[in-house]
């Protein structure tokens, strides 16, 4: 293996605010970034010069990208696998196209988790209505119906508390693929953002808390308000995984915290960088995006220790709109993603405040 020299270009599938990050992060290290994404307008053709506008299922441009750059990445995991698998002919992707097979599918995703001994929900696959209630006898309420693929910030999922809401919450979904997962009664939610090198070198950075608000992650606070040999547990579990998976590249991988045994649940798994890893950039020494850029250039990976205690407060909507005064506060590092129109539950950029990591926090 020889890793890429500065100079080298590496393609980036999606222009999302990730994408963003990515293409600037490069830049940091001396590469530059080609951004593929069928999109008019986004984010990140703010940040580099090179872009091809066009679907993901164009194959005289993917062939013609793929010519174009020197590795391939991507911002977010419901990038087609046909895409991914066209382009692996041509030029080295990471993560590959076997990583997107396991995360695009729910049912997939806890099985493969579950073989490594490794504690989800409780869980089945259904088709029909009636399999959900089947299912359901003995996963108990209440319980989550979820479609298998495409689902993301509460989209996708519909909450049954009893038999009678069963049939009108799997209508709701508009799918005959469908994953039934038990409640977990849990404490916290935290991730970690683990990465692989394409050497097999494994770092991972601090557990993060995350609380949500209406199913969007609105903060995020590492290292997680929980003991240290849970905090090592969780890290050893994404090792784990990222491991199993011959991962190169970031993953994070989201777990539940219970008072009671098993006391880590893997929720899911994201074959990407991450909104709850977004503190890293002035909290570590190395980014979660310039940790990617590291890994999938086949350099070595970077120091992941925390400088203090970080708390990441995600811009949702109209709170972009006070970014005069988070630019006025002293200890907010503020981060607008450049997009115009502040809507409804769209993340518009996130601030990171730094703290002793003997402060305790209020929040």
């Amino acid at each position: 293996m020889t890793a890429l020299s500065p100079g080298a270009t590496i393609g980036i599938l999606g222009g999302g605010q990730l994408g963003r990050m990515l293409a600037m992060a490069a830049a940091q290290l001396g590469f530059r970034s080609h951004i593929y994404c069928p999109d008019a307008k986004f984010p990140a053709d703010q940040v580099t010069d090179l872009v091809t506008r066009a679907s993901y299922d164009d194959e005289d441009s993917l062939d013609w990208f793929a010519g174009e750059v020197d590795v391939v990445t991507y911002e977010f995991e419901n990038i087609p696998v046909e895409t991914v698998g066209r382009l692996a002919q041509k030029v080295d992707v990471f993560p590959d196209a076997r990583v997107l097979e396991v995360s695009q599918d729910r049912l997939q995703e806890k099985a493969f988790i579950n073989a490594l001994g490794i504690a989800t929900a409780p869980y089945a696959g259904v088709g029909t209505a009636n399999e959900a209630l089947e299912a359901l006898k003995n996963i108990g309420y209440p319980a989550v119906l979820k479609t298998r693929r495409f689902g993301y910030d509460g989209k996708g999922q519909a909450i049954v508390r009893s038999e009678d809401e069963v049939p009108a919450a799997f209508d709701s979904l508009g799918s005959d693929k469908i994953i039934v997962e038990g409640f977990v009664d849990f404490d916290m939610e935290i991730s970690v953002i683990v990465a692989r090198g394409r050497s097999g070198e494994v770092k991972a950075f601090q557990p993060a808390e995350n609380i949500h608000t209406n199913h969007i992650l609105d903060v995020s606070i590492c290292p997680a308000r929980i003991g240290q040999d849970l905090r090592e547990e969780a890290v050893e579990l994404a090792e784990k995984i990222v491991t199993e998976l011959n991962y190169v590249g970031v993953l994070a991988v989201e777990l539940f915290v219970s008072a009671d045994e098993p006391r880590l649940r893997v929720n899911e798994i994201a074959p990407r960088v991450h909104n709850s890893g977004h503190w890293s950039i002035e909290a570590c020494p190395t980014s979660q995006f310039e940790q990617h850029i590291r890994a999938i250039c086949g350099l070595p990976l970077g120091d992941t220790r925390l400088y203090g205690q970080a708390v990441m407060k995600n811009l949702i909507g109209d709170e972009i709109l006070d970014l005069e005064h988070l630019l006025a506060d002293p200890e907010a590092n503020v981060h607008h993603y450049g997009k115009l129109e502040a809507r409804p539950g769209r993340k518009m950029g996130h601030v990171t405040r730094l703290y002793p990591l003997d402060k305790k926090l209020d929040i």
